[in-house]
């Protein structure tokens, strides 16, 4: 369900994160974790931003249950980063971010929308017994 592909050597536990997935979607999700420079290249390139990010989401368009729902870019360096600022394990960092770049494929938008980002982020943290999630630290 998930293509994986880490360019570092962080290390991910795949099958937590596609339990998170199974729980919203049943479609391929494609995940690469990369470092700073990386990310902030790609965050340039297709949202002309030079500025380093925590995750970015590439949804495929079309709704085609056979097509993978969309890309999320994870960087391993505001992984370990936050995971000490918060005094929480990478792996719940990498789960954290994970759920916001899929509810961005899914179509939530927590820069335009009501809260609902927020409020089904919300929800899978706690399902999942996550700490507190970017969007929420930041509320």
């Amino acid at each position: 369900m998930i293509d994986f592909e880490n360019q570092t050597d962080l290390l991910v536990e795949l099958s937590e994160l596609e339990e998170i997935a199974h729980s919203v979607t049943n479609r391929e999700i494609e995940l690469i974790i990369v470092n700073n420079e990386t990310i902030k290249n790609i965050n340039f390139e297709y949202r002309e931003k030079n500025e380093v990010t925590d995750v970015l989401s590439f949804p495929f368009d079309g709704d085609f249950a056979h097509l993978p729902l969309g890309t999320i870019i994870i960087s391993k360096d505001f992984v370990t980063e936050k995971a000490k600022e918060y005094n929480h394990s990478n792996n719940d960092e990498i789960k954290l971010l994970f759920i916001h770049g899929l509810l961005h494929l899914l179509g939530y938008d927590h820069e335009i929308d009501n809260g609902e980002h927020r409020e089904k982020e919300e929800e899978l943290i706690n399902k999942y017994n996550l700490p507190s999630s970017l969007i929420v630290r930041n509320s």
